[in-house]
């Protein structure tokens, strides 16, 4: 007797958030995943896959067949995956069919993240393998692909979480504290897009307060053409080269890319061929903004957007969801934590120990918030004294500098991003000095925050390296003090908790101080900031971090709940509070708009 096809059930989530419900298995996160590099065809690979999934252990039971149904791109931990547990081995398996418009045209398969090891086969054919959670990775599959009928699309993952010496942020197999619930294999989006042969396959975008510079690497063709536009689509800037070299376009009456005021100029990229026909054409966008250390009028290193010194102010933003894990459940979603930081008064957010899809980076940029871009780091060893730590193990650091070269690359584009993390507190910290002068020499056009929190924890001595110098103080805010060129942020400051029982996750909740109600969270959220902005002034502070955006499993520090279901405290007057902050800090154009200063880094 055939045994019934397993159907696929969303596990009940130990909280909901209000887009649980909305989650459409024949639609998941149906959004075009990439927003800076857009063509009109593709095919989303989203939703319900078969599944297979055991220990790594080889006692562990073995299951025959694909005997499970998981909902693809959440991570099998999380309750919308369908599975509600974590394997070390993980098996998908799907079958798609080739539209038919896409026939003569090279086929790309697009994986948004796949923690922590993947391999590819398309017909039982190896078509790509790839190492690290956090990075997205891309096969041409035409030459595995059968001429007509269903094709079989199958992934294979590994993922041991923190056994294994890989850069895991924040994930932990037995979360507690400040850690949280790993989340393994796929957990971004998976998908597919038809391509001519000769084509553009990246673009290197980078900008001043002029004009936009791209970099289109491409295969085949003979020309490039780049058509600049803002949105209305007036005013069309088009300038053309020959293929393998660079665009500029220097755009007139140039709008810049700031918080208050977050522009955005519409990119086209064209390849040509020596008759002028197109052969490929790819959608894009760039704001045009700088960002620097600059001496104030008191010779104090400060950061400035667009020669602006300008106060960064936000809140520390994990990325977790009650139900989704570390995939939030719809775009709306994704969207909505960065809406709530806008109405919060702030202008930057700090994305911690974490690398989200491209679509959040897009919100940013479209709704005018700066980001801090954290790698996400190796597992910390606390054995030894603070700041004596020993080094991760050979093969950890080689996982992470290979990743974070791919963090880099795959994110200079985004116009919002001011500044890369490359460690924080010392967690799986090693070589300072050479790898914050590594991010350097990959993207001059951004700040470097070596070590966040140079001053806590595990780590190191200070070796002066980076841009900014980072304390992290909790309550705090910290008073770093003026000792080099570089700018002095609090990186880490606030921690006020406040339990609210129905929403939030099992176990002992964690936070630096605890709060009795609303009205005492909002009065010591008050009494915090104003302590804050006394040191703007008096520490000429360049930055600062508030934790954090959200609850976070045991984590009940949060100004929304984990569930994003209540306002833990009164947003008008916490928001009053921020700007009054970033006046503070912010002072007028420090130098003629457009002059280059010696520092200045050019933005994506």
């Amino acid at each position: 007797m055939t045994q019934p096809e397993p159907d696929w059930r969303r596990v009940e989530p130990l909280l909901t958030t209000p887009w649980t419900d909305q989650v459409d298995p024949s639609a998941v996160l149906p959004e075009y995943p990439r927003p800076q590099f857009r063509r009109p065809d593709w095919l989303n690979l989203n939703g319900i896959w078969e599944y297979a999934g055991w220990p790594a252990s080889p006692t562990g039971p073995r299951p025959v067949g694909y005997n499970e149904r998981i909902l693809v791109p959440f991570a099998p931990e999380s309750a919308l995956s369908g599975i509600g547990r974590r394997d070390e081995v993980l098996w998908y398996r799907r079958l798609f069919e080739i539209p038919d418009g896409w026939h003569g045209r090279r086929v790309l398969l697009h994986l948004g993240a796949v923690d922590q090891k993947a391999e590819v086969r398309v017909n039982n054919q190896s078509v790509v393998t790839h190492e690290g959670g956090y990075t997205a990775f891309s096969a041409d599959i035409t030459d595995a692909l059968r001429a007509s009928g269903p094709q079989e699309i199958a992934i294979r993952a590994e993922d041991r979480t923190d056994i294994e010496p890989y850069p895991v942020g924040k994930q932990r197999n037995e979360p507690g504290g400040i850690c949280y619930t790993s989340m393994s294999g796929i957990w971004q989006s998976v998908w597919l897009e038809p391509v001519p042969t000769d084509r553009i396959s990246a673009l290197e975008i980078s900008s001043d307060l002029s004009g936009v510079t791209v970099f289109p690497q491409v295969t085949g063709g003979t020309e490039v053409e780049l058509a600049v536009s803002p949105p209305t689509g007036d005013g069309v800037v088009c300038v053309r080269g020959p293929a393998g070299g660079r665009l500029r376009a220097d755009l007139p009456e140039p709008h810049l890319w700031t918080p208050d005021d977050p522009f955005l100029y519409d990119l086209t990229v064209r390849l040509l061929n020596a008759h002028g026909d197109v052969l490929d054409e790819v959608a894009s966008y760039c704001g045009l903004r700088t960002v620097e250390i600059v001496p104030d009028v008191n010779g104090q290193s400060r950061i400035a957007l667009n020669g602006r010194v300008t106060f960064l102010h936000g809140p520390l933003d994990q990325g977790y969801w009650p139900d989704g894990g570390y995939t939030a459940p719809t775009d709306e979603a994704l969207r909505f934590d960065l809406e709530k930081t806008k109405e919060l008064g702030f202008n930057l957010v700090r994305k911690h120990g974490k690398v989200e899809p491209a679509r959040w980076y897009y919100w940013a940029d479209r709704l005018g918030l700066a980001v801090w871009q954290d790698m996400p780091s190796l597992v910390v060893s606390f054995a030894g004294p603070p700041g004596h730590a020993p080094d991760p193990l050979p093969e950890g650091q080689r996982r992470f500098e290979a990743e974070l070269r791919e963090l880099v690359a795959q994110l200079r584009n985004v116009p919002s991003i001011v500044a890369w993390v490359p460690f924080n507190e010392g967690w799986g910290e090693f070589d300072t000095a050479r790898i914050a002068a590594l991010v350097k020499e990959l993207d001059p056009t951004r700040l470097v925050v070596a070590n966040s929190g140079v001053n806590c924890c595990f780590s190191r001595p200070d070796t002066g390296a980076g841009d900014i110098y980072d304390d992290h103080t909790y309550v705090g805010p910290g008073e770093p003090h003026d000792g080099d060129s570089r700018a002095l942020v609090d990186g880490e400051y606030g921690g006020l908790g406040l339990v609210l029982d129905d929403h939030r996750w099992p176990g002992p909740p964690n936070a630096y101080e605890m709060t009795t109600d609303s009205a005492h969270l909002t009065r010591r959220y008050a009494e915090v900031s104003e302590r804050l902005e006394r040191l703007v002034s008096d520490r000429g502070l360049s930055g600062a971090i508030y934790t954090q955006t959200t609850d976070v499993e045991n984590e009940v520090n949060g100004l929304l709940t984990y569930d994003r279901r209540v306002q833990k405290l009164d947003f008008v007057d916490a928001a009053n509070h921020n700007r009054a902050v970033i006046v503070r800090g912010s002072h007028p154009v420090v130098k003629t708009v457009g002059e280059p200063h010696k520092d200045a880094a050019q933005g994506g």
